[in-house]
């Protein structure tokens, strides 16, 4: 399965930084589900818990306060004001 490199950082630092399948939360348009070859768009997020599905397939899951996610054509950078896993 495809995977692509997630980055999420808070102002403490590098929260997560590796390859995933796919991550799933809430923007401030509704839920948001990104898989590899997503095309690019930035948007805000709101409050909420955070899944992502890890390249073995397994999952984490983390809760945000809000932030900006950035998809990119090779990167998805999560700048999060607080992110807790």
């Amino acid at each position: 399965m495809n995977t692509f490199l997630l980055a999420i950082s808070s102002p403490d630092g590098d929260v997560f930084r590796g390859e995933i399948r796919s991550i799933f939360l809430r923007g401030a348009e509704g839920e948001l589900a990104v898989m590899a070859g997503h095309i690019p768009f930035v948007t805000t997020v709101v409050p909420c818990e955070v899944k992502l599905v890890l390249e073995d397939g397994t999952t984490k899951t983390g809760k945000t306060e809000g932030g900006i996610l950035t998809v990119g054509s090779d990167m998805v950078t999560l700048l999060s004001s607080s992110f807790t896993f």
